[in-house]
């Protein structure tokens, strides 16, 4: 038995090989109007859960498809957004990824997915495929090294863009991010309070905006303290857990070593971490550790982390509800949106040995 989607008047499906299934047969069987089936099949909140159950179980029972596609080019809209993620492996990004769906969930949207794995070459590919379905807007976490003119010649006239946390130069869309500089600045201030004076700067890579701000906030710290930052100090690698692993090496290659660390984010951190105990050295008791983010396994790490919350969940549905905003007001003034963030204590940081 085979279904069909049809693109005339009406969304249709086919049933038993017989004639085609319309929105009019489903609302005649449940007992409602064709209106409240259309919004049943949009996924709009407006419908109450018991009619909504019936629709679907009808829809179901007359094995009826959706053509999403045809309504869309119907009512000129589209209900769907692309989202573009750099990295998709850190659960920052799982979790900012579900409060994006959540908040367009609740609108009528459907989520389109695509993961660039931190290459812009990728990045320009998924780009491409997903504008293939003409998308009513796009969330864009770039990737590093992203550029502006790239991002505009795969996504053409499209207006309707929000980049998250990253910036590539002379971009003109709406942004959000995190208060980068003052969240590294709180870490770094954390620590010299603790009495640290010799605190390295761990992960990121330098030509990144995100780790750019965030060392900026570091650099602040030590400045205001009167502590000097040295060059072997700021230490680069990919924000991964294995590369921040390996790069632990790299705290340990001078005669003084560091007696903690402020992390580009979490994932750093746990990498950090990893290499710690690798080297005999024990997180938190021998050298204190800061992370950026607070992803949910950040309070159950052995030790579990200092690290500044941005709660991704809440950004994600922050993103999206920025995004619907500029679906709805196109020409309004492009914004910039700065997230707080806020300091976790725990067991990672803890004052200098001896």
């Amino acid at each position: 038995m085979s279904t069909r989607a049809h693109s005339g008047g009406n969304n249709t499906g086919r049933a038993g090989g017989s004639r085609a299934v319309t929105v009019t047969d489903i609302a005649r069987a449940v007992g409602v109007s064709r209106a409240t089936v259309s919004l049943v099949l949009r996924g709009s909140p407006l419908v109450h859960a018991d009619t909504r159950a019936r629709v679907h179980a009808e829809l179901q029972r007359q094995r009826y498809v959706y053509n999403r596609a045809a309504a869309n080019l119907r009512r000129r809209t589209s209900t769907i957004v692309a989202l573009v993620i750099n990295d998709l492996s850190n659960p920052f990004f799982a979790e900012f990824a579900a409060g994006v769906d959540e908040a367009l969930g609740e609108q009528g949207y459907v989520t389109l997915l695509g993961n660039t794995g931190e290459s812009p070459r990728r990045q320009q590919a998924v780009l491409a495929s997903l504008m293939e379905h003409a998308p009513a807007g796009v969330i864009l976490s770039p990737a590093e090294h992203s550029e502006a003119a790239s991002l505009r010649a795969v996504m053409g006239a499209a207006g309707n863009v929000l980049l998250f946390n990253r910036e590539p130069a002379g971009h003109e869309w709406d942004f959000l991010a995190l208060d980068n500089a003052h969240g590294a600045q709180l870490a770094t201030r954390h620590l010299i309070e603790l009495g640290h004076r010799d605190i390295a700067f761990f992960g990121g890579h330098a030509d990144s905006s995100s780790c750019q701000q965030r060392r900026s906030g570091y650099v602040a710290a030590m400045a205001q303290a009167g502590l000097p930052v040295r060059e072997a100090r700021m230490v680069e690698c990919a924000p991964t857990r294995p590369q921040a692993a390996a790069a632990t090496q790299a705290l340990f290659e001078t005669a003084e070593r560091p007696t903690a660390a402020v992390c580009y984010n979490d994932n750093v951190a746990m990498g950090l971490m990893l290499g710690l105990f690798a080297r005999g050295v024990q997180p938190g008791r021998d050298f204190s550790v800061t992370g950026f983010d607070d992803i949910p396994e950040a309070a159950l790490s052995t030790p579990a982390l200092t690290t500044l919350a941005v709660d991704p969940r809440a950004r994600g549905r922050q993103a999206a509800q920025l995004l619907l905003q500029r679906i709805g007001a196109p020409d309004a003034s492009v914004a910039r949106t700065i997230a707080p963030v806020e300091l976790r204590v725990r067991q990672s940081s803890a004052p200098p040995p001896g």
